[in-house]
């Protein structure tokens, strides 16, 4: 928790809000266990209090569509006071601004001096819209992207001019639009969702960008979420968006590590290793069957992702 006490805020006016600002700066997260990314709207202040205390791999606080344009400044404002007083945080936080052109340039600009990990601007569309912002964009935060317009989806494989874009959000019902669409389509293994999940994934990996998939909107449906989570990792996905906590606790779970898959990569690890320096890459394993160094990558490939 970050304020022990949010009644200094009832009755504060917006233009007294820097007054309060703090000086602290969380330190940048290098944890890179992405599993689950959970939007939060900054005008909640008793959620927004407890960003430091989340289970959420990511914290996202959305400037974007969730808040009416008459409210934006207090949600910018509010999100800086917190970040301001906010001195540790096991998550990754994210700010996910307006468009460019749409008040997101200033938003990037504003926030800069503010301690959180990465910025994500909506409605991107091109390498020039990524220049852009990442020209406004402090060094030390990442660029994480909405891929919300048809102009992305297509461009998405030539989008990482620079190493700080590490990641984007599917924005599948903005997508949809964009395409003319509607987005009642998205259903389980319906084969265009599964297109577009697939390309999205592929293109992304080419890329060296991490892919996040979409937000299921019926927080209360958690059978349906966890279905989807379970879809998406079989097509291999690592992340999911999340609605509030008890998304969050089944990304986390489908999306983790289980026991046995880390014992398996540690044992062909170590087995590998053991007949490689004999000259002997390709060998039969009494309990996995046939080993070789494709197996061998993948097995630390695993291994890495349990450490971040």
């Amino acid at each position: 928790m970050i304020f022990n006490n949010l009644d200094f805020l009832d009755d504060l006016p917006l233009e007294m809000y820097m007054d309060h600002f703090g000086t602290s700066r969380k330190t940048k997260q290098t944890s890179k266990r992405f599993r689950s990314n959970m939007m939060l709207n900054p005008l909640n202040l008793k959620h927004l209090n407890r960003i430091d205390e989340s289970d959420a791999d990511m914290i996202t606080l959305n400037l974007e569509d969730a808040i009416a344009p008459s409210r934006k400044k207090e949600a910018l404002l509010n999100i800086a006071l917190f970040l301001s007083h906010m001195e540790h945080s096991n998550n990754f936080i994210i700010v996910r601004t307006n468009p460019l052109d749409d008040g997101g340039d200033e938003e990037i600009t504003f926030l800069n001096d503010f301690g959180f990990d990465a910025v994500r601007v909506a409605k991107i569309k091109n390498q020039t819209e990524i220049a852009r912002a990442l020209t406004l964009l402090s060094k030390d935060k990442e660029l994480h992207i909405s891929l919300e317009t048809k102009e992305a989806f297509e461009n998405l494989s030539r989008l990482r001019i620079d190493e700080r874009l590490t990641t984007a959000n599917l924005g599948i019902l903005d997508l949809l639009t964009s395409l003319g669409l509607s987005q009642s389509i998205v259903t389980l293994k319906n084969p265009l969702i599964d297109y577009i999940l697939s390309r999205f994934l592929v293109d992304a990996k080419t890329a060296g960008i991490h892919p996040v998939s979409f937000m299921f909107q019926d927080y209360n449906d958690t059978q349906t979420y966890k279905a989807w989570c379970e879809h998406e990792r079989m097509m291999g996905f690592e992340s999911k968006a999340c609605m509030g906590p008890k998304q969050v606790e089944i990304a986390n779970e489908i999306f983790g590590i289980t026991a046995s898959e880390l014992a398996r990569a540690k044992h062909i690890k170590e087995v590998f290793e053991r007949n490689a320096a004999k000259s002997i890459n390709g060998f039969m394993d009494d309990k996995y069957g046939f080993i070789d160094e494709p197996i061998y990558r993948d097995a630390l490939l695993v291994l890495n992702s349990s450490k971040a």
